[in-house]
């Protein structure tokens, strides 16, 4: 057969094939807007991430990506806050959507875990030690379609489970004003101490803050810093270092005077 004719062929099957391929995309985007109701959706995420990262968070005052899915893990929005998706870390984008498939995965009607909340019990020796290891992130998901679309309204991840546990700041589950577990929240771009802090100031932008209850100090889902917590205590098993930077500590107070959650 000559070089024409299976050129002519490869040709054929794509063209056949690219139809398929869109209405798949196509299907996951609606089937997402049918599972995402009280959620937000690219653009609230976007706003809402602006403007938590315009604040002081003690980090590098980086751009941003967030992530939200729904109570079955499904992504329902990806937002970055730069002027395109080369201005935050492009690894970020997989880790803001792992790090809201964690805080979903292991928060509670009656009790909320923030990423952060889990540092401490999955170092070795920790009761949650090798939980970092489980439910891996789905790599063909992860990477899936073109990279026009990352952080925009149709983005590939949109409509699909990606699956990963996060063990670090930056990832809150959401509480809606009836206190129902809707889903949760991911934020990735900066340290984890600044992720944290900002993805609790989006989600209070949100207002799907009303958190029942949480291992931290005030009862609620708020990063216990080691060095600062009592020891033995519940902050101190479900802790997280400080994100110091050049050895000096511009951010624990920082998280301590984030706005209090709703009751």
């Amino acid at each position: 057969m000559s070089d024409r004719f299976i050129l002519l062929g490869v040709l054929a099957a794509a063209a056949t094939l690219s139809p398929t391929v869109a209405s798949s995309h196509e299907s996951s985007l609606s089937a997402a807007g049918r599972t995402c109701s009280g959620l937000p959706d690219h653009d609230a995420l976007r706003t809402a991430l602006t403007a938590a990262r315009r604040e002081t968070n003690g980090g590098f005052d980086l751009d941003m990506w967030a992530s939200v899915v729904n109570r079955d893990g499904i992504v329902c929005a990806v937002a970055f806050t730069g002027s395109d998706r080369g201005r935050q870390w492009p690894g970020s984008r997989v880790i803001s959507a792992q790090k809201a498939n964690t805080a979903n995965a292991f928060s509670l009607p009656g009790l909320a875990l923030s990423t952060a909340n889990l540092w401490a019990a999955v170092q070795p020796g920790g009761s949650l030690y090798g939980l970092q290891h489980s439910n891996p992130v789905d790599t063909a998901v992860a990477f899936d379609g073109p990279a026009s679309g990352y952080g925009q309204p149709h983005d590939p991840l949109v409509g699909k489970r990606i699956g990963g546990v996060n063990v670090f700041g930056g990832g809150l589950a959401l509480y809606d004003a009836k206190k129902q577990l809707i889903g949760a929240i991911g934020v990735s771009g900066d340290t984890s101490c600044a992720d944290h802090n900002i993805a609790w100031r989006a989600r209070h932008a949100l207002g799907l803050d009303w958190v029942p209850a949480g291992v931290s100090a005030k009862s609620d889902d708020n990063i216990n810093y080691q060095g600062l917590v009592t020891v033995p205590s519940l902050q101190n098993d479900f802790s997280h270092p400080i994100c110091r930077i050049a050895g000096i500590d511009g951010v624990s107070a920082i998280s301590a005077a984030l706005p209090a959650v709703r009751r």
